[in-house]
């Protein structure tokens, strides 16, 4: 270790000190790790992919390659709204520490806490949704070669469990973490370069070029045209969901400050490129009937597309094994993200069991509790698409829907108090950063009300967007957490402030020794 990079790792963790918290995860990620976490999280190409099983017909082609777009401008506010907060502020608990900093006083815990509980709630319903599109992938796959199989909802979920416990143990040794992150990062840009080569240059028929930018398909019952592409519009929008993932890794990364808002806008340019292109290449390379791949046996339309494209199942199974690779590396990234924010946000007394879950193993270096419980919720979370084919469609809401909320409540926070006050980081954007502010306060009230909507008419009991159940659910949770205990042992700014000056001199002396 040089003395300079000895002098700012003492600088990181006094300023971590400052803010009352100790150094207690290593350093070990760079500005490339943290955004292989960041980007295969993300995973742009990947979520589109999976989106095809139940977006496809809320819209089309049209749909993706325009919403990509949209999303994309979206999200470039959204990364920046992080950036800047992520910039002023580094610390592994993310939006809910900026909530606490930010909110008036005498609401400022209250604030933290609803964020911390919904942005736990969303990496988890994340992590399931992964699982399940793997596990859809894995069993699609074995249909495809035993034709006489009739797909039954068992075999997704034993293979949705199979997935989240293979996963698990990637994230139980914090040393080989950053090196795992990195090879997730390398396999799903192989896989995305591969498949969008291969497919379209083996495919021995084309679509037209009208076919790809301008058909629009509305199988979903609604008369208006621009409610079913809205409603259509959340399965693009999970391909670039979960951006502050890097922001929570902001402990174990040297100069956060400047490091996690590149890793953050980084995943919004690389989700772009991919997304889009990938998208563009997939859709000129259908081969037959459009709707037949959507009804597709193996309940997996990307792997008809390749069925079709290539001409036979061994060739189009090595295509769909690199989409279920490169959806164990977002499986694992969400594994990582999720216990992050269990672990900061349990450092605060924010959820039961905080002290178990806000402890981190000395001889792994993670958070190896918080880890656990996180998969084991995932885990239980699976049992939803027993009792509900709609239950993928509603975890994808649930999930991008709480994390917007999660981030809309310190930013409503930083603009009562104003921006001006602020003591920003090098990450500032000064007029566009408010104009970003709002675009992401405006989008997640369209989220909020619009993605609750159903996804086809007639509405059935199994045809209903249960995402206001969810949304129910997770309220009821929080406010009987918080009436019980939350409010009585919250940490908030004033007890954690309170502790500054004796966590920061015993940082100093554990320095100077």
């Amino acid at each position: 270790m040089t003395k300079g990079d000895a002098s700012s790792i003492d600088e990181d963790a006094l300023k971590l000190a400052e803010m009352g918290y100790t150094q207690d995860m290593k350093r070990n990620f760079s500005v490339l790790s943290v955004l292989a976490v960041g980007f295969s999280l993300t995973n742009t190409w990947f979520g589109i992919s999976a989106a095809l099983v139940t977006g496809i017909n809320s819209g089309g082609p049209l749909l993706v390659i325009y919403g990509v777009i949209i999303i994309f401008v979206v999200s470039i506010s959204v990364g920046v709204t992080l950036s800047e907060l992520a910039s002023a502020m580094p610390n592994a608990g993310g939006q809910y520490f900026w909530a606490n900093e930010l909110a008036p006083k005498r609401y400022a815990n209250l604030a933290s806490y609803l964020t911390g509980w919904f942005a736990w709630a969303g990496a988890m319903f994340t992590s399931a949704s992964v699982a399940l599109a793997a596990g859809s992938a894995i069993v699609g796959s074995y249909q495809l070669t035993h034709p006489n199989l009739v797909i039954d909802r068992w075999m997704v979920f034993v293979a949705y469990q199979f997935v989240n416990i293979f996963c698990f143990f990637f994230n139980c040794y914090g040393k080989t973490l950053p090196r795992v992150a990195k090879v997730a990062l390398y396999t799903t840009l192989i896989s995305w370069f591969i498949t969008m080569v291969t497919v379209p240059a083996i495919a021995p028929t084309h679509q037209h070029a009208k076919f790809v930018f301008a058909t629009f398909i509305n199988n979903t019952g609604w008369q208006e045209g621009g409610i079913a592409f809205i409603v259509g519009m959340v399965n693009v929008n999970w391909g670039f969901a979960c951006l502050d993932c890097a922001t929570h890794l902001a402990e174990e990364v040297h100069r956060p400050e400047k490091m996690v808002p590149i890793a953050i806008m980084g995943t919004v340019g690389i989700g772009f490129i991919t997304g889009w292109f990938w998208s563009v290449a997939m859709f000129f390379s259908i081969v037959g009937d459009f709707q037949e791949i959507v009804a597709t046996s193996t309940g997996v339309p990307i792997l008809e597309l390749f069925y079709r494209a290539v001409g036979n199942k061994g060739g189009a199974i090595c295509l769909e094994a690199m989409i279920i690779a490169t959806a164990f590396g977002c499986l694992v990234a969400c594994h990582t993200w999720q216990s992050r924010l269990c672990w900061s946000f349990a450092r605060d007394r924010g959820i039961p069991g905080h002290q178990w879950l806000g402890k981190v193993h000395k001889g792994l270096d993670v958070p190896v509790y918080a880890h656990l419980v996180s998969c084991i919720i995932v885990a239980i979370i699976g049992c939803l698409y027993l009792a509900s084919l709609t239950a993928f469609n509603s975890m994808i809401t649930a999930c991008i829907v709480l994390l917007y909320i999660s981030y809309a409540i310190p930013v409503v926070c930083l603009l009562v108090r104003g921006r001006s006050t602020l003591k920003h980081g090098p990450f500032w954007l000064g007029p566009f950063g408010m104009f970003s502010n709002f675009v992401l306060l405006a989008w997640t009230l369209f989220t909020l009300i619009m993605y609750s909507f159903p996804y086809v008419q007639p509405v059935t009991a199994g045809s209903m967007n249960y995402v206001s159940a969810v949304y129910a659910a997770v309220v009821i949770i929080i406010a009987v957490d918080w009436f019980v205990r939350g409010r009585k042992s919250f940490r908030g700014a004033g007890e954690r402030k309170s502790d500054v000056v004796d966590v920061v001199s015993g940082r100093r002396v554990s320095s100077a020794s």
